[in-house]
């Protein structure tokens, strides 16, 4: 099991795009969290999702434990076969999504030049300049 884990950071929830069914979170580079990096996390497939708009101490994207996913299937009548897509956004919180393996995107941000977002299609992937990319699952 592979988690994300990017904690002492801002994301917020930049897009939905409910045609593709996207959920996109984001972290841009700040001086108050010393931060150089832009972070960009997408998640496709999106079914259900119980989310806030900001996460001011970072997020840690993880497989709901059965504990978790019982809550949920009971709460709110998520399919059995949803629980191993089902993503908790937090350590310790209430957010979750149920949908396709999350992906996320770093890259420093002064290289991202005209580049307005990571998953930018109709920019070449990988990018020109270093950048590190992965998957949870």
């Amino acid at each position: 099991m592979t988690d994300f884990i990017r904690e002492g950071r801002l994301f917020r929830v930049t897009g939905f795009n409910p045609s593709h069914r996207q959920l996109f979170l984001t972290s841009e580079a700040l001086l108050m969290d010393r931060t150089t990096t832009r972070v960009e996390v997408a998640i496709g497939h999106v079914e259900l999702m119980f989310l806030k708009p900001l996460y001011p101490h970072g997020l840690h994207i993880r497989q709901a434990t059965a504990a978790e996913f019982a809550v949920f299937h009971e709460r709110h009548g998520i399919p059995a076969q949803d629980a191993a897509y089902t993503w908790m956004l937090e350590r310790d919180g209430d957010s979750f999504v149920v949908g396709g393996h999350p992906s996320w995107r770093e890259a420093e941000y002064e290289l991202l030049g005209d580049r307005t977002s990571l998953y930018d299609t109709s920019k070449p992937w990988p990018p020109e300049f270093p950048a590190e990319s992965g998957h949870v699952s």
